[in-house]
């Protein structure tokens, strides 16, 4: 490694981004470039330094070990290629064949006998939800619109007094620009 005053000179020019270490293309620091150039980009080991030269051989392009490796020749020719029970080992023949073709009860049977699919249920009691949710927002409003009208009458009210108190009796009868009831 450089000398203090040399790598401080090194890590300045690293921070311009020029590269300073061979092999350290694209990195941002000293240390970067150095990790780059020997093939830690994340600054740890390499997957060959921690496995060494044969365990990374013996690795090979797989990764690790196949399932058939993993069970055995035996197991795995027990899995099959199903990869485990099929539905009609795990409940048996009769459950499988009283089960049938549909995959469980039908709509039918789930929807009390009315031959409705649980589909057209559930869209049902979607819009009764929505169109309860379109009533209680129409009452909001009015009783917003109700509120903010009252407001404004008691404001154009206190005007008109005002106007009463300031020109006389006949003031109240004059025609406001801004009433809106």
């Amino acid at each position: 490694m450089a000398s203090g005053q040399l790598r401080e000179e090194l890590a300045n020019k690293a921070r311009e981004g020029e590269t300073v270490v061979p092999g350290g293309t694209g990195g941002k620091s000293l240390e970067a470039q150095e990790h780059l150039a020997e093939g830690r980009s994340k600054g740890g080991q390499t997957r060959k330094e921690q496995l060494g030269t044969e365990g990374y051989k013996e690795l090979g392009s797989k990764g690790g070990q196949t399932r058939k490796e993993q069970l055995g020749t035996e197991g795995f020719k027990e899995l099959g290629s199903k990869g485990g029970q099929t539905r009609k080992e795990q409940i048996g023949t009769e459950g499988y064949q009283e089960m049938g073709r549909k995959g469980g009860l039908s709509t039918m049977d789930k929807s009390g006998g009315l031959g409705l699919p649980l589909v057209c249920m559930w869209r049902m009691a979607d819009e009764v939800a929505s169109e309860a949710w379109e009533r209680l927002t129409e009452v909001e409003r009015q009783r917003s619109a109700y509120k903010s009208r009252y407001k404004w009458i008691k404001l154009n009210s206190r005007v008109d007094d005002l106007r009463y108190e300031v020109f006389g009796h006949d003031a109240k009868r004059l025609p406001s620009k801004d009433k809106r009831y």
